[in-house]
């Protein structure tokens, strides 16, 4: 495949894609992570991942990082999805589904992560409040 072709699907495809360093300190952000999270790619590189982290959930978000760059070994490996809530510029609250990938250099040695996001703010509040309407009824 082309690597222009590549490139562009990376750049501008639909899913915010973010990559960080063994620090978490942000060194990619597409397009779509602008859409997401408002932040330029400008904005976002050289900032901690801290930038999209709900701050409640930060403590728990860096001891899990922490083993992975120490161990190399996540247990959300193969694709797994996961969903969390995440911060956007302007302060809001927002449900993202994503996957990582590590991202290992030609020494085999771990250097950091990717991870690929989507909003699904809508669906998750969607099913919230059918949930709701599902309790009130029995």
């Amino acid at each position: 495949m082309d690597d222009a072709l590549i490139a562009a699907a990376i750049l501008t495809g639909p899913d915010a894609i973010i990559c960080a360093d063994r620090d978490g300190v942000i060194t990619f952000w597409n397009a779509s992570a602008q859409r997401v999270f408002g932040y330029t790619p400008a904005e976002a590189a050289g900032q901690s991942l801290d930038l999209i982290i709900p701050e409640r959930l930060r403590a728990r978000h860096w001891k899990g990082w922490q083993t992975v760059m120490a161990t190399g070994q996540s247990r959300y490996g193969d694709g797994d999805l996961l969903s969390v809530p995440a911060v956007r510029k302007d302060g809001s609250t927002i449900s993202v589904e994503f996957t990582i990938a590590p991202l290992f250099g030609v020494d085999d040695e771990m250097f950091g992560m990717a991870a690929t996001l989507r909003d699904v703010t809508a669906r998750f509040e969607e099913t919230r409040e059918l949930r709701r309407q599902l309790a009130a009824r029995t």
